[in-house]
């Protein structure tokens, strides 16, 4: 039977590092709350000039570099990002033409921080149901961008990256084995850019500043606390995989609380799950998929391992994605 198989991954995280004591548009005091209350200490900003789709082929080439499949050879090319360059055309239409993967069909989606389980179940219907060989998936944000820099409640926990995954058709055991999705749309406001949309146009809006990410946290920690144990929970009952069977979880990289507060709903060691949000913070949509690459990469996972991938964010949204590696 055909599966969608993990052919490779890549991630690029950009240069400019910012630990939490160059921020000093705060005090120490605050700088000091920000390890101790997400366990963010450092985050990656672009440089000056770089876009999201910049970020996105660097991730999108080393994935490909690894694959040993050409950007020739791509059936469709899928960019997760809440973070675009540009309000149209879709960013992965730039990243197809940097690629040169000029045969490629080229979109975007956007499901904020939840874009990596969206984007995986995606690419999976693809492959499995068309005549596709070859998806790339690739995650990139340039949150730094859409955040005011002077908001204590948004811009210390984010940063910028990009990573990606090639899906390709196979056979055997390995492969996406399931994923289970959510929205509650009823709660969007909860995590939004307010402004520069046809709901606020730029000429209706009363500061520019409402058009900067916001999110009311203290709500956007108690879903996630719901949500992401609730939905590990469903994709392993709908799948018969006990919990015990999973080499790893890589959760989205949001706060270190959260990832510590579904752990322990599910009674499942901490150590368990993968964690660099505090090298690079809150990358959203882009933070499962490097953290995919980067647990390959050092070998917390292995080629044959049952992985665990979740993410929550805006809309309000989530998913789960069951993996063998």
């Amino acid at each position: 039977m055909s599966v969608t198989i993990v052919t490779a991954t890549g991630s690029y995280l950009p240069s400019v590092s910012c630990p939490n004591e160059e921020l000093d548009q705060f005090s120490p005091e605050a700088r000091r709350l920000i390890g101790e209350k997400t366990g963010v200490l450092c985050r990656r900003y672009a440089e000056e000039g770089e876009s999201t789709s910049d970020l996105a082929v660097k991730a999108a080439r080393r994935c490909l570099e690894e694959s040993g499949v050409s950007p020739g050879d791509l059936d469709g090319i899928v960019l997760s990002t809440s973070s675009p360059d540009r309000m149209q055309p879709a960013t992965a239409t730039r990243l197809q033409a940097l690629l040169g993967a000029f045969e490629a069909f080229a979109f975007d989606i956007n499901s904020v921080c939840s874009g990596s389980a969206f984007g995986i179940a995606l690419c999976d219907a693809l492959v499995r149901s068309g005549p596709y060989r070859h998806i790339l998936l690739v995650g990139a944000e340039v949150y730094s961008r859409i955040l005011n820099r002077r908001d204590f409640s948004t811009y210390p926990f984010f940063g910028d990256g990009a990573g990606a995954v090639l899906f390709s058709r196979g056979e055997g055991e390995a492969g996406v084995i399931h994923s289970c999705l959510g929205t509650d749309g009823t709660r969007a406001d909860v995590i939004t850019v307010p402004g520069g949309g046809t709901m606020l146009p730029f000429e209706k809006m009363n500061s520019p500043r409402q058009a900067y990410f916001r999110m009311r946290g203290e709500e956007v920690l108690a879903f996630s606390l719901d949500k992401g144990p609730a939905v590990i929970r469903r994709l392993l009952e709908e799948t018969g995989v006990a919990k015990d069977e999973v080499s790893c979880f890589l959760c989205h990289q949001a706060n270190i609380n959260i990832i510590r507060g579904i752990a322990e709903k599910l009674d499942i060691p901490l150590e368990r799950f993968f964690v660099n949000l505090d090298r690079y913070g809150n990358t959203a949509s882009a933070s499962v998929l490097i953290a995919l690459d980067e647990a390959l990469r050092s070998g917390a996972v292995r080629r044959g391992d049952l992985v665990v991938t979740v993410a929550f964010g805006g809309g309000l949204s989530w998913g789960a994605n069951l993996i063998r590696l």
